[in-house]
């Protein structure tokens, strides 16, 4: 018994506890509140890897190349450009998508002031942003787990590191390799409760919105869904053949990365072990370690299609017409708040009250996406997940070192 139980693989455990999970919450709902600790307790286990992962990967990945500055250079730019490009295809279709099948029209918005001390009414401005990035002090950041803080001060620290003489260098950056390798043994150890965190997160997630929440956004989630699909077969896709990436193959190796960030509604919680596999896949080290703390806070691809959509379901919701024109430029604001939305608590719904603010469209709206948020969060989750791992391939085959003669599809 014992010796079949171990054949049983880390992915067949994760999909039996979902399965186990959302029988558990239906018909035992409030049993199945209580679990929430048990999945809130995983969360902040695979949350507390992140400061010392991003910190040490990201530190290597620019001082490790004191010698050679300019190809760090190279890479931070190949990087902000391709997170662009997608991250405007990404708002693209998901107007285009909201506007073609409209999920917004013929529902009622809760009335005026129910909004008030539910939702934050905040505007989000470029201007906040930037002062957002620079932290007080790297400690606070830390603790506040405050990834984007982090990777800035990381990149500064990384690149006065590099222009330090050699012997005193060394130290240091031997330090921050030995807390890179000991951070993922820590992941691989922490992902072995996986499958008791997932199964109660699902058990919750259901018992707490139950099943029958799909009934009444369907059509918004069903809009949210289509558009990422199409997103992935349109933009993403696309990419992967470009980079030469054997995509079946790509997927088989993070679908359990996948499956936790669709479970948990955390891409953060995947992002070490994701981070690993891709290394055992054959993407560079020092193009993982810098692009993919960097994507966390700037490539969240489906977060920001999320955005469009939500933002226009709104306004078709309390029946204000937007033209063209007042669409795009909704677009370009979410295209560059959204940049810092790592950094911000419940960034997704703060990004969307402050556009909605700043659009004057009633911030009632966001009341009815809260009830159907965390299906929504699911598969936008694991499309940032997805976007950032393509990514690294991508800039690796970019700059000419993927795919290499002989890669690995087996994690470290």
């Amino acid at each position: 018994m014992w010796t079949f139980l171990r054949r049983i693989s880390l992915t067949q455990w994760i999909m039996f506890s979902m399965a186990a999970g959302i029988a558990f919450g239906h018909w035992f709902p409030a049993p199945a509140m209580e679990l929430k600790i048990v999945s809130t307790v995983f969360l902040k286990m695979i949350k507390c890897i992140l400061v010392p992962l991003v910190f040490g990967t990201l530190v290597v990945g620019i001082a490790g190349h004191a010698d050679d500055m300019k190809a760090v250079g190279r890479l931070a730019l190949k990087a902000i450009f391709y997170f662009e490009v997608v991250t405007t295809l990404a708002l693209v279709i998901g107007l285009a998508m909201v506007n073609l099948f409209r999920p917004g029209d013929g529902l009622v918005l809760p009335p005026p002031g129910t909004a008030t001390g539910q939702v934050t009414a905040t505007e989000v401005t470029l201007s906040g942003i930037f002062e957002h990035l620079v932290p007080k002090s790297f400690f606070e950041a830390a603790a506040a787990n405050d990834v984007l803080q982090v990777v800035f001060f990381a990149i500064l620290f990384g690149v006065a590191l590099a222009q330090v003489e050699r012997g005193a260098r060394e130290p240091m950056l031997k330090f921050c390799e030995s807390l890179t390798e000991t951070m993922f043994k820590f992941t691989g150890l922490v992902m072995k409760f996986a499958p008791l965190g997932i199964g109660a997160a699902m058990a919750y997630t259901v018992a707490h919105s139950g099943l029958g929440v799909l009934a009444n956004l369907a059509k918004l989630i069903a809009t949210l869904y289509g558009a990422l699909i199409i997103f992935c077969f349109l933009v993403l896709l696309p990419a992967a053949l470009w980079a030469k990436v054997p995509v079946v193959r790509f997927l088989k190796l993070l679908k359990e990365p996948i499956i936790l960030a669709f479970t948990t509604t955390s891409s953060d919680a995947a992002m070490p072990d994701a981070m690993k596999r891709l290394i055992s896949f054959g993407v560079p080290k020092r193009i993982v370690s810098f692009v993919m703390p960097i994507g966390y806070s700037f490539n969240l691809d489906g977060s920001t299609l999320y955005l469009a959509v939500a933002s226009v379901f709104v306004a078709q919701a309390a029946h204000v017409h937007m033209t063209v024109t007042q669409q795009l430029s909704m677009m370009l604001l979410l295209m560059l708040t959204s940049k810092g939305m790592a950094g911000i608590p419940r960034a997704s719904q703060v990004i969307l009250a402050g556009a909605l603010s700043h659009f004057g469209l009633p911030l009632e709206g966001v009341l009815i996406i809260i009830g159907v948020d965390e299906l929504m969060d699911m598969a936008r989750t694991t499309v940032n997940l997805v976007g950032n791992c393509l990514a690294t391939a991508v800039i690796a085959r970019w700059e000419g070192e993927f795919p290499p003669s002989s890669a690995s599809a087996k994690p470290a």
